[in-house]
């Protein structure tokens, strides 16, 4: 058989959501076994929590790069493509490695799936995560900093023996799955904390606080606490949010490495861009793509936005899947905007404009004067227009 392109690997991956999610490690463990266990050939650092992993997988890494290690990361979801959520010192996996890699989890998938329960398979995230260790292992990575993908306990990512642990932040989320509570919750994305290891946290609620000190007891694991913000210098990822985020990132690559050189930290601050986070990609009008994706997430971004904008009026475009608290981040997003264009993707689950409408007014949240225009192209054009 040939070697797969970038492309047959994204077909092939593409044909699994429709199988959708199911929670177990059992798979993902014969699977790694299929494998040759590559997720035991390089240490590694598990970042769990609600919002802000992706910036802070991507900044430790950076830091840890920064002070001579080999790194790669592992993040997810993707914006355009999926080898986008691995990558080798700050660069995406290259195409045609990419292709190759999935395709060697694959073949693995296909035998552990023979030894299945009937209806039972190897997922999408499952078989993406496998390749993603498999070419960590092959590229001699010293570590690699790897994002959870829902909760923790029954994430495909949990089989790592990860030296350091980060919980960023908790919020409810995903509450079907991870249980009704903050609590809850925490114990989920907790359940990642190993023995005798590092747990490093953001800045929590009471009740996720009290989960990480009694997982840290539990598992005799040095609790560390990060600085609410790091002030330390540039930092090129914008926001409020990006500061607390590099501070949480920075006590996650010290906690790894002992002490840190301040001027490689200042260094990998002023280089790291997450994409899809507070993202300019456009100046005349300032064009900002951000994917918040819950009511905290969108609370941080309109935090944050006074700064990025510095004073511009803002004109909003917003489009939100069905399984998110829309009303939540609506909310938290119309006070900010002088007017928003309500919009759709091309996600089977994304609400409809009129949807969105109707929950824009229910929350009343400033009211700014709405437009419904269902094309997200013909509505961010329609934005630019706006903005002047």
């Amino acid at each position: 058989m040939s070697a797969w392109s970038a492309a047959q690997a994204e077909e092939h991956l593409l044909g699994l959501e429709l199988f959708g999610m199911r929670f177990g490690l059992e798979r993902m463990r014969r699977l790694m076994t299929a494998l040759g266990s590559p997720q035991r050939q390089f240490a590694s650092i598990h970042v769990v929590g609600t919002n802000g992993k992706s910036s802070t997988v991507r900044m430790a890494a950076a830091v840890l790069e920064r002070h001579g290690l080999a790194t790669g990361a592992y993040v997810s979801p993707h914006l355009t493509s999926f080898a986008e959520r691995i990558l080798i010192g700050d660069r995406e996996l290259e195409p045609q490695a990419f292709g190759v890699t999935v395709q060697r989890a694959v073949r693995a998938a296909s035998m552990v799936n023979r030894t299945l329960a009937d209806g039972e398979r190897v997922t999408q995230f499952e078989l993406l995560t496998a390749a993603a260790y498999t070419v960590l292992a092959a590229r001699g990575v010293d570590v690699a900093v790897i994002e959870a993908g829902l909760g923790g306990r029954y994430d495909a990512t949990n089989v790592i023996p990860s030296r350091v642990q980060v919980l960023t932040n908790v919020g409810l989320e995903h509450t079907r799955w991870l249980g009704p509570t903050i609590a809850d919750i925490s114990r989920e994305k907790l359940a990642v904390v190993r023995d005798d290891s590092t747990l490093v946290v953001g800045t929590l609620e009471p009740d996720a606080a009290a989960e990480a000190r009694a997982a840290a007891r539990a598992h005799r694991a040095r609790l560390i606490q990060a600085q609410p913000s790091w002030d330390g210098g540039r930092l090129a990822a914008r926001g409020a949010f990006q500061r607390a985020n590099f501070s949480l990132a920075r006590a996650a690559a010290g906690a790894f490495a002992g002490r840190l050189d301040e001027a490689a930290v200042r260094a990998a601050a002023a280089s790291v861009v997450v994409p899809g986070r507070c993202e300019v990609v456009g100046r005349e009008p300032l064009t900002i793509l951000d994917g918040a994706h819950n009511p905290s997430g969108a609370r941080a971004l309109a935090d944050a936005l006074p700064e990025v904008v510095e004073g511009r009026p803002i004109v909003g475009v917003v489009s939100i899947l069905d399984d998110k608290d829309a009303a939540g981040m609506l909310q938290a997003l119309l006070p900010c905007c002088r007017s928003v264009i309500l919009t759709s993707n091309r996600h089977p689950r994304a609400l409809s404009p009129a949807t969105l409408e109707s929950l824009a007014r229910q929350v009343g949240a400033g009211e700014p004067p709405l437009t419904l225009e269902p094309d997200p192209r013909r509505a961010l054009a329609r934005a630019r227009d706006s903005a002047g």
